[in-house]
């Protein structure tokens, strides 16, 4: 990891009418980073991503990726400019399988737009990168079938895929454990943890053994307000952190 940021938020406020869910956040990501944000229910973590990736508008404060000013651009633009957050499977993917998928995702990336069916036969370099996309991430034996009757566990590796596939420079992996079950987990923790060294990694996640595990850097959210930010180590000594995730305390009350 080096000392360059990649993404930052600054100062971030949002509001809903009288509710404040988003208290002047301040998050700096570096580059090649494995970086979490943790919190309780309630802490403010959804509301931040969607703050990030454009899904909502701040009341205050910026965003910056790579030294420019995103804070208004759109969801899709911030997508051409590297970052990319993990979705759920939307119905425009139910019926076609993760081949298709990837295949789609790659010749949309390399500007082949609409022709990406026939691109997947003809050209070589589409082929190639999603077959290994579909390799790296475990789905390869299930390339042909149909994504709905995907396994569960294997559904979030095509999340991650279709992430991949779009080259991002910072990542946002959304709870990518969050109701796998536990048979189907080790494949999932696996690639995650084997994720592009050069592809800086936010991570959103309740599961403390995948965040421990993974993170070399972690923000801890409450009420919508940063609570602390630290080493793994740090976090997990932290009397104040221990006493929210605990159920001990205001803060735990109100999360």
């Amino acid at each position: 990891m080096s000392d360059e940021i990649v993404l930052s938020a600054l100062g971030l406020v949002k509001r809903f009418g009288g509710i404040t869910a988003t208290q002047n956040v301040t998050l700096n990501l570096r580059r090649g980073a494995r970086h979490a944000l943790i919190g309780p229910n309630g802490a403010g973590k959804t509301t931040l991503i969607n703050l990030l990736t454009g899904v909502l508008e701040p009341s205050e404060g910026r965003i910056v990726l790579e030294g420019q000013d995103i804070t208004t651009l759109a969801p899709h633009q911030r997508v051409r400019r590297g970052m990319v957050r993990t979705f759920q499977i939307n119905q425009l993917f139910a019926s076609m399988t993760p081949l298709e998928t990837i295949a789609l995702v790659v010749s949309q990336q390399r500007g082949l737009g609409a022709r990406w069916w026939p691109s997947l036969g003809a050209d070589k370099a589409v082929a190639e990168r999603a077959a290994a996309l579909l390799e790296q991430f475990h789905l390869a034996e299930v390339a042909d079938q149909r994504t709905e009757h995907l396994a569960y566990g294997k559904r979030r590796l095509l999340e991650i895929a279709i992430a991949l596939a779009c080259e991002p420079r910072v990542l946002l992996l959304d709870e990518p454990v969050a109701g796998v079950p536990a048979g189907e987990r080790e494949e999932l923790l696996q690639t995650v943890a084997a994720l592009p060294a050069d592809v800086s990694v936010l991570l959103i996640e309740h599961d403390m053994d995948l965040v421990f595990s993974f993170a070399d850097r972690m923000t801890v959210l409450v009420n919508g307000a940063v609570l602390t930010e630290g080493s793994p180590d740090e976090i997990a000594n932290d009397p104040e952190v221990k006493a929210v995730y605990l159920g001990h305390g205001e803060e735990a009350a109100h999360g």
